[in-house]
This record gives C-alpha cells, sequence and structure tokens, in this order.
C-alpha cells in the first residue's frame, strides 16, 4: 500500500471494526467489551508464550497487553472503547503493508533478469543460450486463459484475483506474471514467517504484501484483518486473495474454500455504492497455478498426512525458509526447460454470475443484470449477514468449479497418479498410510503395465464431464515419452526421486511424493472412471 494511504487504510479499518463492536454491545456494554479484550488478551498471551523470548517484538507484544491487563480492572465503558481502539490499532499497524513504485520496477525488471543470469550460469545445458538469458524469468512462466478479458475489466471496477495456492513462490510468480501481462501490482496478505528473512521481508514489504499472522487466534484480530482487505479494496487496489487459506498440503486442487476474505468484497461493494464512488464494481478472477514440481512438496504432504484434518496447522520452517533449496528448484527449473503455468478463469461478480468483457454482470441465461440489485434493501446498498454470505457461498462454488476446469495437469501428476493406483491395487491390504510408510510389496513395476496405465488414466480423463487442461507434455509425447519425462523431473530436485526407473522396470522410491503429485488428479471422479474401465476390460 502507497505511504499516503496507510494512515487512512489503519484509521478506518480499526475504527470500523471498534464502531462495530460498540453498537453490538448496546446499552450496557461492560460485560461484551471486557469479553472482547480478555478473549485478546488470552490468545495473545498464549502465542507469546511460544515466541522466543529475546525477540524485541515478544518483548513490546508483552509490554503492552501487561499494561491493557493492569487498565482492564478498573476500566469504564469509556474506558474499554479505549483500550478496544489501542488494540484495533497497533493490529492494524502490523497488518498494513508499504507499496513502493520504485522498489516495484527494480524488482520486475532487473532482479527477474539478474535472476535468469544466475539460475542460467548455474545450468550447463543453459549456459551457452544467450537466446534463454534474454527470455528472463519470463521464459519459464507461461500465462493463458482470459488474460485479455482480465485487462478490459481494468479499468471498468477493481480485480479480486483468487489463485490456487500450493507455494509460497505463488504470491511472487503471480506478482511477476501481472506486471508481464500489463496488470497493475496486487495487494495481498502474506504469512509473517515470510517477512523473517531480511531480504525476503524487503521485498515483501514493498511489493503490495501486508502481514498476515496466522498465530493470532483473537476475534478482534481477525475483524481488522477482514476490514483492511476490504478497505483496501474500497480504495481502489486490486487484490490477491488465496480463498484456500494456507497452502494446499495435500496436493489437490482447493475445492474446499474459506468464505471470510471472499466476503470482504462485498462489504467493499457495498461501501463503493454508498460512497457513490465512480466505478464500484469489484470482479472475482479465478486462477490456476500448475507447476511439474513444488518447491515445498516434502514437507506439505509430510504434515497433511500427520495432520489430517487440522486446517489450521501451521509451518515455520519448510523448503521455502532455505535459500539454497529455493535456487536449486529454480536451478533445476530453468535446466529443464520447466513452465510455471498460471490459467485466468472467466471473471465472475460478487454473486458468481459471469461478467463480460465490458464489465456487464450475465444472469445463467446470458442476460445483463444489474449486480447492485443483489445488495439492496429498502431501495438502498445494505450490509446483510445472511445474504451476503449466501452469495459468497455461491461465489466460492464457482471459483471451486473453475479450480477444476482450468487445472492444467502435466507429466508428473498422471504418472504419480499411475504409479499409486497400481500399487493401491497390488496391496489391497494395506491402508493408506501402511502403503505409504511400508512401500507395499512390490518392488518395482514394469515398463510396459506402467505404460498401460497411464495409457487407461489419460483415456479416462478426456472422457470426464469436467476434466482439466492437459499440459504440452501430455499433448506432444506418446506415452513412454510422458513417463520419461515425469521420471526426468522427479529425479532432479526432490531429495530422493519419487520414482525412477532401471532397465524395463519403474521403481517407486518415495510413496509420499507419489501420493502428493497424484493427487492433482484427485477430485475429478477419476477412480471411478478407471473402476468402470477396468471392468469393461475384465468381462467376458
Amino acid at each position: 500500500m502507497r505511504p499516503e494511504d496507510r494512515e487512512r487504510a489503519q484509521v478506518e479499518s480499526s475504527t470500523r471494526v471498534v464502531d462495530h463492536h460498540v453498537a453490538t454491545a448496546g446499552k450496557n456494554p461492560r460485560e461484551y467489551l471486557e469479553d472482547l479484550v480478555g478473549d485478546t488478551l488470552y490468545y495473545e498471551r498464549q502465542r507469546l508464550e511460544r515466541e522466543p523470548r529475546g525477540d524485541a517484538r515478544t518483548r513490546a507484544d508483552t509490554a503492552f497487553y501487561h499494561k491493557v491487563q493492569r487498565r482492564l480492572r478498573h476500566a469504564s465503558n469509556a474506558d474499554l472503547r479505549e483500550l478496544l481502539e489501542e488494540i484495533a490499532r497497533r493490529f492494524a499497524a502490523e497488518v498494513v503493508g508499504n507499496f513502493d513504485e520504485r522498489v516495484y520496477k527494480l524488482t520486475t525488471t532487473a532482479v527477474p533478469a539478474g535472476l535468469s543470469v544466475m539460475l542460467n550460469a548455474m545450468s550447463p545445458r543453459r549456459s551457452g543460450s544467450l537466446s534463454s538469458l534474454g527470455a528472463g524469468l519470463s521464459g519459464h512462466i507461461q500465462t493463458q486463459g482470459e488474460t485479455d478479458h482480465v485487462r478490459d475489466l481494468l479499468d471498468r471496477g477493481t480485480l479480486v484475483v483468487v489463485p490456487t495456492h500450493s507455494s509460497h513462490l505463488d504470491s511472487i510468480v503471480l506478482g511477476y506474471s501481472a506486471h508481464l501481462l500489463g496488470l497493475p501490482p496486487l495487494l495481498y496478505g502474506a504469512g509473517l514467517n515470510l517477512f523473517n528473512n531480511p531480504l525476503v521481508s524487503f521485498f515483501m514489504n514493498h511489493l503490495g504484501a501486508y502481514r498476515v499472522d496466522r498465530k493470532k487466534k483473537a476475534r478482534l484480530y481477525k475483524d481488522v484483518l477482514k476490514e483492511f482487505a476490504s478497505v483496501a479494496v474500497e480504495m481502489g487496489y486490486h487484490n490477491l486473495f488465496f480463498p484456500g487459506g494456507t497452502r494446499n498440503h495435500s496436493g489437490a486442487v482447493e475445492q474446499h474454500l474459506k468464505r471470510g476474505l471472499l466476503g470482504t468484497a462485498i462489504r467493499a461493494y457495498v461501501e463503493n455504492l454508498r460512497a457513490g464512488r465512480p466505478k464500484p464494481e469489484i470482479f472475482i478472477v479465478p486462477c490456476t497455478i500448475s507447476y511439474k514440481l513444488v518447491l515445498e512438496a516434502e514437507t506439505l504432504v509430510d504434515n497433511h498426512l500427520k495432520e489430517t484434518g487440522k486446517s489450521q496447522y501451521i509451518i515455520d520452517r519448510d523448503e521455502f525458509s532455505r535459500p539454497r533449496r529455493v535456487l536449486n528448484f529454480m536451478s533445476d527449473l530453468v535446466s529443464l526447460d520447466g513452465r510455471i503455468v498460471l490459467t485466468f478463469s472467466k471473471p465472475v461478480d460478487l454473486v458468481g454470475n459471469e461478467v463480460d468483457r465490458q464489465g456487464r454482470s450475465l444472469d445463467p441465461r446470458g442476460r445483463v443484470v444489474d449486480p447492485r440489485r443483489y445488495v439492496l434493501s429498502d431501495g438502498a446498498p445494505a450490509h446483510d449477514a445472511q445474504r451476503d454470505m449466501e452469495y459468497t457461498n455461491g461465489t466460492a462454488e464457482r471459483i471451486a468449479q473453475a479450480y477444476l476446469r482450468d487445472n492444467v495437469i502435466m507429466s508428473t501428476h498422471v504418472v504419480a497418479w499411475s504409479l499409486f493406483r497400481m500399487l493401491e491395487r497390488k496391496n489391497p491390504h494395506l491402508d493408506l498410510y501402511r502403503l505409504i510408510r511400508t512401500g507395499g510389496t512390490t518392488p518395482s513395476l514394469p515398463i510396459s503395465e506402467v505404460a498401460g496405465e497411464v495409457d487407461r488414466t489419460l483415456l479416462a480423463i478426456s472422457e470426464l464431464g469436467t476434466r482439466p487442461r492437459m499440459g504440452s507434455d501430455l499433448e506432444q509425447g506418446d506415452t513412454l515419452d510422458i513417463i520419461a519425462d515425469a521420471l526426468r523431473y522427479f529425479g532432479t530436485y526432490h531429495t530422493q526421486p519419487a520414482a525412477l526407473r532401471r532397465g524395463d522396470r519403474v521403481f517407486p522410491k518415495d510413496m509420499k511424493l507419489l501420493y502428493y503429485y497424484g493427487n492433482r488428479l484427485r477430485g475429478y471422479e477419476l477412480g471411478r472412471q478407471l473402476a468402470e474401465r477396468r471392468e469393461e476390460t475384465l468381462s467376458p
């Protein structure tokens, strides 16, 4: 966020949150407001007990909350409001980012070019290619889909881009892709742990990132965070939200989306209409980010298997926190001519209607509708929590559908899926976790059987009602080429390969990675499709 807007955003978001709670408390606010302050103290003390004692931020927070605790004991109603205001302003100051156009220009020009030169220098296969140096980082990022449509909407309202989330690289890749497409910078929330590295923190702070501390569980903090996002959209900042929340640990395409930040877009739209802003419209743009290899795959799938069902599990240190691993990942991407594919889906309005290139909302029959009518009450724009939740649910469903439709599957996904399915069939007595832990009783598979399974998988995908997009590596090669391409990638970056070929046999080596990459095909009812096809093949 630009320096001239920082204070305004902080004051507006914290004031709105406090005003809302004071209004909710009613005529006898003491108990309600005491509980709200007490809730904050409880969760913040819990958090601080787990933080490093010598950290300057920890010491400052501890001293602040000690003062709040002392004042709370004898606080009047006016004092309670003042305490809430101080806490909310503190939260808002922690959250707000500091966009700097000079750093943005540096990062989107000099830094990618320099990074590309360095990576090519590390990659013997590419070191002599002047054309590859000239291509820069952009040569390894492919954007497709409704890119012209998205550009057309820039002058008609505010964009909220909602991508899938597999890696900490996502916001960097998407931010740079937006630059290549001629889109303005995107404001986005980034986990506080990403600011711990001084170099990364410098660029995060100056490229539109605002801080999200997922360790903070206090209701007031979450309210301030959501209100800040709403205020930023109202101020015309194009935003990036990850509706899946944290990175997807399983490797699958997100289908269970969090509604909190999505709901802020409706709040911002109502406020835009109330203020009579000239371009009040807000457009939701789903975007699917597809990788052949994922930087943090080993850590993510390991924690998915350990913490299944615990959506709030937080990973403090992973591959992204180790610069050498990031550098190795990028170097392998370059040496293998790898591509990160971003697919922009059709934009929708705040209730899930498709939007045409003139910014007009279209109902399911293609008729133009006025989105303002969805948020009117007695002829005026108004907030309605239950109504807005219904709209947000509808929009989330459309985003989830777009993710499945525009997911780009690649050789690593198909081969991993096929190998894991074969091993499941050969070890019917083992549940998922025992299969992953032991690898089963089949140490290797004939390449001919693997090729047959890959063929069946590709055919089943082609017959799905809702099916993903095929990567170029699946369209251009025959089955053995597809397998070879996947094994080549599996044999580069990770600590040990997911699978490798020796002679005419394929040896699964890391069951967790096979499970992770194969999960990119979950959600398409592909297992049922393959089972039906296998039954047809075996029937006399």
